[in-house]
């Protein structure tokens, strides 16, 4: 299978939910997550996480958590869009107690992470946030880390262990090999594929920018619902990551990312080396577990077509139970277990 078409394939690969609708569907989408909800086991509330560090690093003064024996051995986890650290407030404590020092950062653009200069370009393309992760394990002084991400989490762990494997012990990703480009982001795809992106092309007009900002919290609950139909998360669950998205930069940060795949916006010179390689789809060879859930409404590509990406010890692991797109935060134990797992393969 090619390069090109792989990359074709995840190129808009969640970085968010999709609502896979037709203009008259709607209402039934609604209807269905509606019965959804009726069976679904209703969320148990847990904490919130203290973000209560910050480190320089790079462009960012990043916020994070960390748990754990500082000598541990490192795992940092990676949120997506629109969720925030909280995604693994079961995770993060299961594997602190298992002897490990975990590093929970807010990505840019989200809770207490803001940028040092007002001068920096407000980029959300996917190199800028991998290259985030190598700054902040200098500033930390960490060499090596297993990594585990969902959503704009699992691309950017992906990206740091394809283009900085020395510094990934292991790889824990939801949905896979989540590495795109903007060329292969030209390609069209059928209708129907292209329908489950249409939030990316809201983004690209002034209409959709303008209209995240003002219903910032009401799209990002919406999209919580049709990612994860089978999730009956309670107002608390949500509000408390929802804090997250009144950083300043949020609105730029995401609108960029979803232009910039399109092409409709630009990047960064200083990143154009680290996106000509991520453009040729580069393997992955450090040991990986990719997962799925058995109810993830957001589109995701077949774990056959990207499974020969991986190229040293792998596995694919499917979480059945009605696990949405936020898997860490619906299947704690499966996933903090699939790290100890690829952490103990290093």
């Amino acid at each position: 299978m090619s390069n090109r078409y792989i990359a074709s394939l995840t190129r808009r690969s969640f970085g968010g939910a999709a609502l896979g609708l037709t203009a008259s569907g709607i209402l039934g989408a609604f209807a269905d997550a509606s019965k959804a909800a009726q069976v679904a086991t209703p969320s148990k509330y847990v904490a919130p996480i203290d973000a209560n560090n910050h480190i320089e690093a790079g462009d960012l003064r990043i916020a994070y958590a960390d748990f754990g024996p500082r000598d541990g051995s490192p795992v940092i986890l990676f949120h997506g869009w629109p969720y925030d650290i909280n995604s693994f407030s079961e995770v993060a404590p299961i594997l602190a107690d298992k002897g490990h020092r975990v590093i929970v950062p807010f990505l840019r653009g989200y809770g207490g992470t803001t940028f040092l200069s007002s001068k920096t370009k407000r980029n959300g393309q996917q190199s800028a946030l991998a290259l985030d992760v190598i700054k902040l394990m200098d500033a930390l002084k960490i060499d090596r880390a297993t990594l585990a991400g969902f959503d704009w989490g699992a691309r950017t762990a992906d990206i740091v262990a394809a283009l900085w494997p020395d510094r990934c012990r292991g790889l824990v990703s939801v949905s896979g090999y989540l590495v795109g480009s903007q060329a292969a982001g030209k390609a069209p795809l059928p209708p129907a594929a292209e329908l489950q992106w249409w939030y990316q092309y809201y983004f690209a007009t002034d209409r959709g920018r303008d209209g995240y900002a003002k219903y910032t919290h009401d799209f990002a609950k919406l999209i919580w619902k049709l990612a994860s139909p089978k999730w009956n998360f309670d107002d608390r669950t949500f509000d408390q990551s929802a804090v997250a998205f009144s950083n300043p930069d949020h609105v730029e940060i995401v609108v960029h990312n979803y232009r910039w795949r399109l092409g409709l916006a630009s990047g960064e010179k200083r990143f154009d080396k680290f996106e000509a390689k991520l453009s040729t789809a580069p393997d992955i060879d450090v040991p990986a577990i990719t997962m799925e859930g058995d109810a993830n409404g957001a589109p995701h590509p077949d774990p056959k077509v990207y499974a020969a990406k991986f190229k040293a010890k792998y596995e694919h692991r499917q979480v059945s139970g009605g696990i949405g797109h936020n898997l860490p935060q619906e299947a704690p134990s499966e996933f903090a277990q699939a790290v100890l797992d690829v952490d103990s393969w290093s």
